[in-house]
């Protein structure tokens, strides 16, 4: 790793009085520290995991004799309860998400929420269950979900070198496919074991990889930025120097993006002071809130929850029926997903930017879905075989174009935009908003299937329509600066980041201190 020995600070421009850090290029792999950091994210990303799991799970369930059986076929509005629940125990850990990270810190948060979906997987699967007691399980490990969601990719961006910030955060939630894959595969190999063990076996693997994330959290550090907040400068810097300069406390770009932290968070506290009503005073935090809210909306809602949760429905209308089909389409629709997720997503997001990835994103979800929509007409009117087809190719498609922005930057965008003081708690909002409008998503598109069959699909092509324009008019590009940095986008002049006097005299002290503390080691 490239040691530096003058001070990381330059001007780019972006505010005459703001000092921007000059961050130098590194190599991850031939770094030590990040190499040692990076093989560790994977413990993080096993958060979205769950969401992905139970997004598969309930298609795959729904393919599963024994398991309609058991709860008496639902279907309508009892099916949607079912498909929502979780996303309603999402949207009630809200307030619990936000101060777990905030005032525990981002490790306890994870484990916090790991805790309550332990809870809840094994309300699904005791030997009582009935209805009610499924629909609480299923609660919990929503609730669960978001608390640990809540801390776990603020910890990744938090941790990452800011040169690899856009993709490891990216990153982290195409891992909601990997949790998709297995549900998916897992319901596929117990089809055919007798009695409730085909449906209970995959329901109970849920609690699988919450289980290694749950062991695993342990070994990772703690966010330098949360420590900072908490008075804990010393320990802050140590995790700094040991990850992003492997160990090499003299380095200069390490002390600059220490002292950026400081100072931020140090303006941060000073305008938290002025209470609660400035999350949406100023026009920054009010584009900030927007661009959550539309975010969250059109993640689920721009068709992707129609076969996320009722593929089912959809190739049953395209004569697609038997069990075994339907569930190697579901498998190979997940494998699929991830495959273009963490292809497209994570390897251009610093290539492209994020406001262009989600406008190719959405121009492409809205072809697909117009195709998808003409060729199911088609079908139902006239039973062409080949149209029926051309659904399940435009399905596939639909998602070739989604992995160039969802589900990566759905998290990665909401946390970046954010300043500390409030990330934790406008995080804790996002997924909120997320599930809220899943939960909206779940209960509708049963009803609008079952009504109107492919005219319903005419909804989702108006919303995607809507969603290219608001992208283009809207969304800011956040590519290129550091954490600390964003704030300048949205704030410009009265963002609460370091001006450059005052970088350059803590700079200084900081320079000095470190000489004076190795001269002193010397003698």
């Amino acid at each position: 790793m490239e040691k530096h020995s003058a001070p990381a600070v330059e001007e780019k421009g972006m505010s005459p009085q703001h000092a921007v850090l000059d961050v130098p290029e590194v190599t991850w792999w031939k770094s030590p520290g990040l190499q040692s950091l990076y093989f560790m994210m994977p413990i993080l990303f096993l958060g979205a995991t769950v969401n992905g799991y139970d997004g598969s799970l309930l298609n795959g369930l729904r393919t599963s004799e024994q398991w309609q059986t058991y709860f008496d076929n639902p279907d309508g509005s009892q099916l949607g309860l079912f498909t929502a629940i979780q996303n309603i125990g999402a949207v009630c850990a809200l307030p619990f998400s936000a101060y777990a990270a905030d005032l525990f810190g981002r490790r306890i948060g994870v484990a916090a929420g790991i805790v309550v979906i332990f809870v809840g997987t094994i309300l699904q699967v005791v030997p009582t269950v009935d209805s009610g007691l499924f629909i609480g399980g299923r609660f919990l490990v929503g609730f669960g979900s978001n608390v640990a969601q809540g801390s776990a990719p603020l910890l990744i961006m938090e941790l990452a070198y800011p040169q690899h910030r856009g993709k490891i955060t990216t990153m982290y939630n195409t891992l909601w496919y990997v949790g998709s894959i297995i549900a998916a595969w897992t319901v596929y190999g117990t089809l055919k074991y007798d009695g409730d063990a085909a449906w209970r076996i995959p329901v109970g693997l849920q609690a699988l990889m919450p289980l290694v994330q749950f062991i695993g959290i342990w070994f990772l550090p703690e966010n330098p930025r949360w420590l900072v907040s908490k008075d804990r400068g010393e320990q802050a810097l140590k995790i700094l120097v040991k990850y992003h300069a492997d160990g090499n406390s003299q380095d200069a770009f390490v002390q600059a993006e220490f002292v950026e932290i400081q100072e931020t968070i140090e303006l941060e506290k000073q305008a938290k002071s002025q209470g609660w009503s400035v999350l949406v005073r100023t026009p920054g935090n009010r584009k900030r809130l927007l661009l959550i809210v539309l975010v969250s909306f059109f993640s689920q809602c721009s068709g992707n929850g129609i076969a996320s949760y009722y593929l089912h429905d959809i190739l049953n209308s395209v004569g697609v029926t038997n069990s075994s089909d339907q569930s190697l389409v579901n498998g190979g629709l997940q494998i699929w997903s991830f495959l273009v997720a963490i292809g497209f997503s994570t390897q251009l997001v610093d290539k492209f930017g994020r406001r262009t990835l989600f406008l190719i994103a959405a121009v492409g979800m809205l072809l697909a879905f117009s195709v998808w929509t003409g060729c199911s007409a088609v079908y139902a009117q006239s039973g062409n075989t080949g149209a029926g087809s051309a659904v399940i190719a435009m399905v596939f498609l639909f998602y070739l174009a989604a992995g160039f922005a969802w589900p990566g930057l759905t998290v990665a965008y909401v946390a970046e935009i954010l300043p500390f003081n409030i990330r934790a708690k406008w995080l804790a909002i996002g997924f909120a908003c997320t599930s809220a409008s899943s939960v909206l998503n779940q209960y509708v598109n049963p009803i609008g299937l079952q009504e109107l069959n492919w005219k319903f699909y005419f909804v989702y092509i108006v919303i995607l329509v809507i969603e290219v324009l608001v992208i283009y008019f809207v969304f800011v590009e956040t590519k290129g600066p550091t954490l600390e940095e964003i704030a300048l986008l949205f704030d410009g002049d009265q963002a609460a980041i370091a001006d450059e006097q005052n970088m350059a005299s803590r700079l200084n002290e900081k320079v000095q201190e470190a000489e004076d503390g190795h001269v002193e080691r010397r003698s």
